[in-house]
């Protein structure tokens, strides 16, 4: 499951807010503030956008309390990362992680 930038930036900032509280019910207006803090100016409606995929995708679990509506995480950070290691070995490399490994380690000595 591909993620882009923005939702990762989002993803992030969430499982910041419920690593303070992990029975904190998190809302757009949680996400838009934590970001704003970091130096990232968003809109309201664009990070609305963004959660409703990321919920369409099964990261998030969206569920409406009164007039708002609130969020929690399907899949924590370390779940999220394993499935994304995963699908970039069985992508790019048929799901070897050795040769994950091995290009990465390749990588980092020509990047360096």
């Amino acid at each position: 499951m591909a993620c882009g930038k923005l939702e990762i930036e989002i993803l992030n900032s969430f499982w910041s807010l419920a690593d303070v509280n992990e029975d904190k019910d998190i809302s757009i207006q949680d996400i838009v503030d934590d970001l704003s803090a970091n130096g990232v100016e968003r809109a309201y409606t664009t990070i609305k956008t963004v959660m409703d995929r990321l919920t369409a995708k099964s990261v998030l679990v969206r569920y409406k309390s009164g007039k708002k509506f609130l969020y929690k995480a399907a899949m924590n950070k370390d779940e999220m990362t394993h499935l994304a290691v995963k699908e970039v070995a069985d992508r790019f490399f048929n799901g070897s992680y050795d040769e994950l490994i091995r290009f990465a380690q390749n990588s980092q000595k020509i990047l360096i």
